[in-house]
């Protein structure tokens, strides 16, 4: 059990105990603070900040950070995994499979399995506006988790979690891969090269809402004339979008 100091305060009760994620992740923690910080959201420490009656402890963080390191492991994994499973692919098709195991809508499906939403720690307006069943939410959890276990046991134990829920998820019996659902981001990209246009960049123009409720505006840009923006609840979301939209006036063009 770790220190009484990692704990999450009296006021953010988990729904259900964290012992039970770890049996449907495959893994016991050797520190547990690893696990309720991937499961610990901002609404949680913002409303704790703003309380007198019961600050956070110092040790107690939300899941942001780790956020960004799962990505960038899942990334890494997914791309050796592809690489080892279909060697003689090309890399347009590699990148359409790899957007699909990585995407915020299979992440989400794979919250839903575990039930994630059930251990999420949130804060009160978070809760009553229905986050536990938010998809952008629920998928950031899902990286959040597999920086945790990296964190905990190294790559062994994320390919143990991925090798559970994550590979089964992309229909790779396709010879072609053609069953795979393109990502926005990576049709325009694959469109801008098949018109030699500039790789696409992605601008975060503006965010908007409480900290706990963030609306993310991104630009999607190609070259100096090609633009279009968009919204959404995480900037991934809002640059797929944006990239959805501009595909969408440059295909149009090209017709």
């Amino acid at each position: 059990m770790p220190p009484s100091g990692v704990h999450p305060p009296a006021s953010a009760a988990l729904p259900r105990p964290p012992e039970e994620l770890e049996l449907l992740l495959g893994h016991p923690f050797a520190d547990r603070s690893l696990l309720l910080r991937a499961l610990t959201h901002k609404s949680l420490i913002a409303e704790l900040d703003q309380s007198a009656n019961d600050p956070p402890p110092a040790t107690f963080r939300d899941n942001e950070q780790l956020e960004f390191l799962g990505d960038a492991i899942l990334g890494f994994l997914a791309s050796d995994q592809l690489i080892r499973l279909r060697p003689n692919y090309p890399e347009g098709k590699l990148s359409r499979l790899k957007s699909h195991l990585v995407s915020s809508v299979n992440l989400h499906q794979i919250a839903l399995q575990l039930r994630l939403g059930d251990f999420l720690i949130l804060g009160r307006g978070e809760v009553l506006s229905g986050g536990r069943q938010k998809r952008a939410l629920l998928a950031n959890a899902v990286e959040a988790l597999i920086a945790a276990l990296y964190l905990d046991a190294g790559l062994s134990a994320c390919r143990g979690f991925l090798d559970r829920y994550v590979w089964d998820s992309l229909p790779l019996d396709s010879p072609e891969g053609d069953s795979i659902p393109v990502d926005p981001k990576s049709a325009l990209q694959e469109f801008a090269q098949s018109r030699r246009l500039p790789v696409p960049r992605y601008i975060s123009v503006r965010e908007s809402g409480p900290e706990h409720n963030k609306l993310f505006t991104v630009e999607a840009r190609v070259g100096k004339e090609f633009a279009a923006q968009a919204e959404g609840s995480s900037k991934k979301i809002a640059s797929r979008q944006a990239a959805a939209l501009l595909l969408q006036r440059l295909t149009a063009q090209a017709d």
